[in-house]
């Protein structure tokens, strides 16, 4: 906590690869100020608040919801399904009726694909397959990219999440990304978080401060969001909003209807609801509600019951990492039982930060020096080594690998998760801006990558 005057930090542009004591490339100079008495304690991090104005919230109970208050808005779709033999409009695929009290719907079908590995066995994300004496269609129609994911539970798929996507200022500090939501979601990104702050009475995506990086209002980036989903039918995408000033719930409620985004959002049939309760993508396409809105801080079922308590569902492991060895313990929300942790899905936060120090202010920015090796899939500290620890560990994959700059490594994130999936990965079907760290406009100081060297020959 600073107790005098105000600090501005002045991070003057450098050419890409130069080592003066400058840190970022680009024509424009950064400049930010903290103010007496901000804290600036991982500043350009993920912050989670501290003090007493909030709490993991703890149900201790299972709460059941009605159908009835959804149902007015569900769209049924009468799908016919593309088969083998391309003749989707003269050959129905097969279909199963769910009824309910309130609604009944006809399910996409398709066959799903497993790898048996070496001992004939199979691991990752996968779904039981019958085995019937006749030939049956197989479902060509992607959902989420995959035909193989229509039949999966939402709980039973990994999918890469674009670390503070909304945050792809060039030149910034705080920068995560470097491509824009809509690019995000046709590369094949499914989960967008991003931290909120309220100011003046709107709420903006800034990063950490809407000083360091103002990304534009929550409002806007959820009309892009809901503008693409609106478009691609078949796909599921989840939201994570960080609500980082503890802000009512009921003011992002206004805005993801004035977006048109809560139209599309789930509703879980019980609170909390757990891993093997989630209904599969092809439910959630068929009823249109296939955008899951999780929030890690304020949320209410009872006020909003489409905005779910991210920690009701998900655990996460260390956030902000700085240690390449990213460890995959538990921990948010802090004392969840082994038993409970089984029972959830987890996010594995994957982005590695390196701390500057800067007028003796602590500042957190990506490690981009070292982003082909972090988003690789083998070698030591890469997505691809890290999620398979976690999945040695908790005996099933992580649900969100959650990355910076997923377009850096020519896709291999995206490879990673399909590994992980059990599916066959096409960067050509699946991807369209990947680059390499070359391509990438930015360049760390000395300070950052003698960090970075220190950090890999500790390995």
């Amino acid at each position: 906590m600073l107790q005098s005057s105000s600090l501005t930090l002045l991070l003057l542009p450098v050419a890409h690869g130069q080592t003066d004591n400058a840190v970022f490339s680009g024509s424009n100079t950064f400049l930010t100020t903290v103010l007496p008495s901000t804290s600036i304690h991982n500043l350009g991090g993920d912050l989670a608040p501290t003090g007493t104005g909030f709490s993991y919230q703890s149900l201790t109970s299972t709460v059941t919801l009605s159908t009835d208050s959804i149902s007015g808005e569900t769209a049924l779709w009468a799908s016919t399904i593309a088969v083998a033999n391309g003749s989707a409009t003269s050959t129905p695929a097969p279909s199963t009726t769910l009824s309910s009290s309130s609604t009944s719907f006809t399910l996409l079908q398709g066959s799903v694909r497993t790898t048996p590995l070496a001992n004939g066995t199979s691991t990752g994300n996968s779904t039981s397959t019958q085995t019937s004496a006749a030939a049956q269609p197989t479902n060509t129609q992607p959902c989420n990219n995959y035909p193989e994911f229509c039949t999966r539970k939402y709980s039973n798929i990994t999918e890469v999440a674009a670390h503070n996507s909304p945050f792809v200022t060039p030149n910034n500090a705080a920068a995560n990304q470097a491509l824009g939501v809509i690019d995000q979601l046709n590369d094949g990104i499914r989960m967008l978080q991003g931290q909120t702050h309220m100011v003046n009475n709107t709420l903006f995506y800034c990063h950490t401060s809407c000083d360091l990086l103002n990304a534009g209002t929550a409002e806007s980036y959820f009309t892009d969001i809901t503008r693409w989903v609106r478009r691609h039918p078949y796909d599921v995408v989840t939201l994570l909003i960080g609500n980082a000033d503890l802000v009512n719930v009921n003011n992002y409620a206004a805005l993801l209807q004035s977006s048109g985004l809560a139209r599309y959002a789930y509703i879980p049939s019980e609170v909390p609801m757990g891993i093997d309760a989630w209904p599969t993508l092809s439910e959630m396409i068929l009823t249109q509600k296939r955008v899951v809105i999780f929030m890690d801080y304020n949320a209410n079922h009872t006020a909003v019951p489409y905005i779910l308590d991210e920690f009701s569902y998900v655990w996460e492991t260390p956030f902000s990492p700085t240690n390449r060895s990213f460890p995959c313990t538990q921990q948010r929300p802090p004392g969840l039982s082994s038993g409970d942790a089984q029972r959830r899905m987890y996010l594995m936060n994957h982005n590695l930060n390196t701390e500057l120090t800067l007028a003796g202010t602590s500042i957190l920015v990506v490690t981009v020096s070292l982003l082909n090796v972090t988003n690789n899939v083998t070698g030591p500290g890469s997505l691809g080594v890290t999620a398979d620890h976690c999945t040695e560990r908790w005996s099933r994959p992580p649900n969100f690998l959650l990355v910076d700059y997923y377009n850096v490594g020519g896709g291999s994130v995206f490879k990673v998760a399909a590994e992980l999936n059990n599916v066959t990965y096409d960067r050509n079907a699946v991807v369209h801006h990947l680059c390499h760290l070359a391509d990438l406009p930015l360049a760390l100081d000395v300070q950052a990558e003698s960090q970075n060297k220190t950090n890999h020959a500790a390995l």
